[in-house]
């Protein structure tokens, strides 16, 4: 099922699919949504929409990646994910829902952890602590202790966590 739709301007855009519901199933998000100038110019020519589509998708690509690359260490791989999923949702509606249910989810964890004890919460963090401290034991038992570490903290390394 297909109906057309208008622009702002009022011209017609064209045939627009959209299911029984009435909800338009397009990956991209709309030309005529956008509240870019830049970025309406660009979507204006199906050249360079394509080629910007592509660019906004290999850079989302590569942020994903880099974020799950390095989820395992400490520190914001998680968080360089959603970085490129916000930059895919800039372009691409599944990527949209996707950022939306991320979303969705951690403000339900962030008010359940509130609402806990202190008891939980030192428990969560002892708990990522402990993740955190796994990871790096084994990737300094399976990759060697860096060089540029301090002598005292290799040699208690070595010793006491048997690394």
């Amino acid at each position: 099922m297909t109906e057309r739709s208008t622009s702002a301007e009022g011209s017609v855009v064209g045939p627009q699919p959209v299911d029984r519901a009435g909800v338009d199933h397009h990956v991209l998000v709309d030309a005529a949504e956008d509240d870019w100038a830049w970025r309406r110019r660009i979507r204006a020519n199906p050249t360079s929409a394509k080629a910007y589509r592509v660019a906004v998708f290999l850079l989302g690509l590569i942020v994903v990646t880099g974020g799950l690359l390095l989820i395992p260490f400490p520190g914001p791989g998680w968080l360089i994910v959603i970085a490129g999923l916000a930059i895919w949702a800039t372009e691409f509606e599944k990527a949209q829902r996707a950022l939306e249910f991320v979303r969705k989810n951690l403000r339900i964890w962030e008010e359940w952890i509130r609402r806990q004890n202190l008891l939980v919460k030192t428990l969560v963090g002892v708990a990522g602590l402990a993740f955190v401290a796994a990871v790096l034991w084994a990737t300094f038992h399976f990759s060697g202790i860096p060089a540029f570490f301090p002598d005292v903290l290799e040699h208690w390394m070595r010793t006491t966590a048997r690394v």
